[in-house]
């Protein structure tokens, strides 16, 4: 069986993206998910000095290691003053410095969304034109504007969202 994982970009305990990535994720078929939590993942601030002195850290790895043995990727990013989130941007970072190439060429469904009605887009458009560059292969792309209104009990609400999330997971599943 294929296997997938999924995680947000955010350290919030009530993090709405992980909540999105969580969903988007087992709408996938025929797959073993596993969900990730940066939490998980302790890293320090990136610093070239930092890592001359000590080294990669083995969380760095850890993660990395997660993605080169899995068979795909959901992320949502969440947006912090227009770019993604700086626990997100640290863990890109001193995954970078071990593989340029992080992603891994995984089929990926790049996502993000926010409490208000441009859902992440900036954030997320950023990501997407940097992870091409990155082993990126981002084989869907959605945004879910408004969380608060268009996610309840675990699911989106909207009908027209929901059905575009299943049209990008669907690219995603064949591309496993």
């Amino acid at each position: 069986m294929k296997k997938i994982i999924a995680f947000a970009g955010s350290s919030s305990s009530t993090s709405i993206n992980k909540q999105l990535a969580t969903y988007a994720a087992g709408l996938v078929t025929n797959v073993e998910v596993e969900v990730l939590d940066l939490n998980d993942y302790d890293l320090p601030l990136y610093g070239i000095d930092l890592e001359n002195k000590l080294g990669i850290p083995k969380d760095a790895n850890r993660f990395l290691d997660k993605i080169k043995s899995t068979d795909g990727i959901v992320l949502s990013l969440a947006e912090h003053n227009g770019t993604y989130a700086t626990v997100f941007k640290n863990l890109f970072d001193w995954m970078s410095r071990i593989d340029g190439k992080l992603w891994s060429d995984k089929p990926m469904l790049l996502m993000s969304t926010s409490p208000g009605p441009r859902a992440g887009t900036t954030g997320l458009e950023i990501a997407f034109n940097r992870f091409q560059f990155m082993g990126g292969n981002i084989v869907g792309k959605f945004s879910l504007p408004s969380f608060g209104d268009n996610f309840k009990d675990r699911k989106i609400t909207d009908e027209v969202f929901n059905n575009e999330l299943l049209e990008e997971v669907k690219q995603l599943e064949e591309s496993l």
